[in-house]
């Protein structure tokens, strides 16, 4: 239940005026994360919020009495509006919330059982209410099910709950089995003067909206990018050495008996964040052809039809064993079903997550399976390894021509420190031309405060941008400063003119007057030039921390290798500095650097993953900046699937296009 807590959140009118935890009206109901920067709540609670925008506020450190707040949009409301004349809200009365800046949070286990909570006995409610002191506080109870209102296949079925009182405001919270350490469902309504009340079992999200348009990435269809993003979270916190706070799997596992039937929370856990890494099935209908084809499993008895992976993963527990390992040969035939689908679209990281989805398959075959069983995989796992290696082969076909950043004008920032004054800086702005020739436009030498930075600076870039803009093509800013100052967000700086974050508006990467030796960096550059990247992450193993390697082992690395500084920080050390500065010795010319603080239990995983996804999709070397201005774009549009990339910084040194010497860069008079 402490889990749960810490997951469940009050819903808020914007900006009403009202004191947030005083009796005012801006109190609109409880919801809980149900994935990284996604609430499910109810929709009647949600569409109270005007113009579909509400304010979230949630527990960001569970160790903290303190609440943050964060503002939300409705994605998604089920229905969306209350029928005129209507009473109450229609069922399914479902919402999603996605949340408009990416923020720390817990999130909740969701079953992934259809009908869940009709097949629980007794049930707890969280959600926040009023009290009797005129603030807020959380409310829990015990209610039992007493059945439903309408049969499986109808659209408005809700589920009829007795036992303890709900409060007002507990609307939109979520319904806990213990007994399987799951939520299962939403609390919908109360009984006026009467205990217990109506709840939304979770599986009614199934029947949300399929997108009309072909799924060309995870962020087209809601459902899945939702449930991708819930089941990656909890098998990364599960999996991942570094964090040290109790997971889900962990206090499910101590549960009599453990749910998961022969996989357990742990393997389940797993299994389900491997199975979220591919992309989503291309339809229902092929979803239920693969279940069907499966021994004993009867798919169209699961209302409303399962619609990912992990719900076809549900559909399997119900199946009656004909002797003992019957349940985890279907299990692992379900997986090699999944290996072999047909994909709404493929992206460099199937082939990744293809292979480590038949590692855990042969790895629990060999141990618990007969020989027999395991040749049949083997044979599987080849035709389907064949048909990967062909998609690989396409991927790889010759990409159009990337922009080439060397060939146009682009806009130079330097900065650099005052020896003899802290936290003080000279700056120089200028426009270089492809040709080597650099155009100044101002400069200050008498010294700066960082602060102050983003206003000092803004007529002075504006004039700059003006200069070598081209009608929707904006000149890529760099940005060259000393590596202890790569944690300094000039992406994040504003101009009065546009009003949006430079990153936002154009391409801005960092570059350092130090680097390593010419030649290495010449060779290194090349490399990169039309050919595939990849990201190899230096100072993080195994999500712990660790130091960058020495000169010589990072120059192990492959020339088409981008350094990835996973432990970067915003205020940098004088040790990650120093690994910093390795990196450039060894003639790197490319390096990511994520700067959002990080602790030492940090679960970093979903970002490496991310980083390497963003690296192979750049392809070459000039395709990198776009593909980050892309990112920043996203998180600016709050695109959930790249909030991963907040705070992410590009270091992008053209060995071609050296920094001019301070003796020849700025002679206005």
């Amino acid at each position: 239940m402490g889990l749960v807590h810490d997951a469940t959140v009050r819903i808020h009118r914007p900006g009403s005026g009202y004191a947030h935890d005083g009796p005012g009206g801006d109190f609109l109901g409880s919801g809980f994360f149900i994935a990284p920067s996604w609430i499910l709540t109810c929709a009647h609670v949600a569409m109270r919020g005007e113009g579909g925008v509400v304010n979230v506020w949630f527990k960001e450190d569970r160790y903290s009495t303190e609440l943050s707040e964060v503002p939300g949009k409705v994605v998604a409301a089920m229905p969306g509006a209350r029928p005129q004349g209507a009473t109450g809200w229609p069922a399914p009365d479902l919402a999603l919330i996605k949340l408009q800046r990416p923020v720390e949070h817990t999130c909740v286990y969701v079953t992934e059982r259809s009908e869940a909570m009709l097949r629980s006995r007794e049930i707890h409610c969280v959600g926040w209410a009023p009290s009797q002191g005129g603030g807020l506080l959380k409310r829990s109870g015990v209610c039992v099910v007493k059945g439903a209102y309408g049969a499986s296949d109808d659209a408005e079925q809700v589920v009829r709950l007795d036992g303890d009182w709900l409060e007002p405001g507990m609307s939109g919270g979520p319904v806990v089995d213990l007994a399987r350490g799951e939520v299962v469902g939403v609390i919908k309504s109360r009984l006026d003067h009467h205990q217990g009340g109506t709840a939304v079992g979770i599986e009614r999200l199934r029947t949300l909206k399929v997108p009309s348009a072909p799924v060309e990435t995870e962020g087209d269809d809601t459902y899945q990018s939702v449930f991708h993003a819930h089941d990656r979270y909890h098998a990364d916190r599960h999996n991942s050495p570094a964090s040290t706070e109790r997971t889900w799997a962990d206090v499910q596992s101590e549960l009599s008996p453990p749910p998961g039937g022969v996989l357990g929370p742990k393997r389940r856990a797993d299994l389900l964040g491997r199975l979220a890494e591919f992309p989503p099935p291309v339809s229902t209908r092929g979803l239920l052809l693969l279940l069907d084809a499966l021994p004993g499993v009867h798919s169209r008895d699961h209302r409303p039809a399962p619609r990912g992976w992990r719900d076809g993963l549900g559909a399997l527990y119900d199946t009656r064993a004909r002797d003992r390992d019957a349940p985890l040969e279907l299990v692992l035939r379900y997986c090699m079903g999944v290996l072999a689908a047909d994909r709404p679209f493929d992206v460099p990281s199937t082939r990744t997550a293809a292979k480590s989805l038949w590692e855990w398959v042969k790895r629990i075959a060999e141990e618990e399976l007969s020989r027999d069983f395991r040749r049949q995989l083997a044979m599987e796992w080849a035709a389907v390894r064949l048909r990967l290696e062909e998609n690989r082969r396409r991927a790889l076909a010759p990409p159009g021509a990337p922009v080439r950043h060397g060939e146009r004008a682009y806009v130079l920032l330097e900065l650099e420190p005052q020896g003899w004054a802290r936290n003080r800086y000279d700056w120089r702005i200028g426009v270089a031309r492809h040709t080597g020739e650099m155009l100044p436009v101002a400069e200050d030498s008498q010294g700066t405060a960082l602060d102050t930075l983003p206003d000092r600076l803004a007529a002075a870039l504006t004039e700059a941008f003006r200069r070598c803009d081209e009608p929707g093509s904006p000149a890529l800013l760099q940005v060259c400063v000393t590596p202890a100052l790569f944690g300094l967000e000039v992406d994040r700086w504003e101009l009065p003119s546009d009003g949006l974050p430079l990153g936002v508006v154009r391409p801005v990467v960092l570059r350092s007057s130090y680097h390593g030796p010419a030649d290495e960096r010449l060779a290194r550059w090349k490399a990169m030039r039309d050919t595939g990247m990849r990201a190899e992450v230096v100072d993080c193993e195994n999500e712990l921390r660790v130091r960058v390697p020495e000169v010589a082992q990072l120059r192990t690395l492959a020339h088409e290798s981008v350094p990835v500084l996973c432990r970067y920080g915003d205020r940098p050390d004088p040790g990650i500095t120093a690994g910093a500065v390795r990196v450039l010795d060894t003639g790197f010319g490319m390096a990511l650097l994520q700067r959002r603080p990080t602790e030492t239990d940090t679960v970093c995983k979903e970002f490496h993953r991310r980083v390497a996804e963003a690296v192979s999709d750049a392809r070459a070397r000039d395709g990198l900046p776009l593909k980050l201005h892309e990112l920043r774009k996203g998180v600016s549009a709050q695109r959930t699937e790249t909030y991963w990339s907040d705070g992410v910084a590009l270091f992008y040194d053209d060995p071609h296009h050296p920094l001019p010497g301070a003796d020849e860069f700025l002679e206005a008079p």
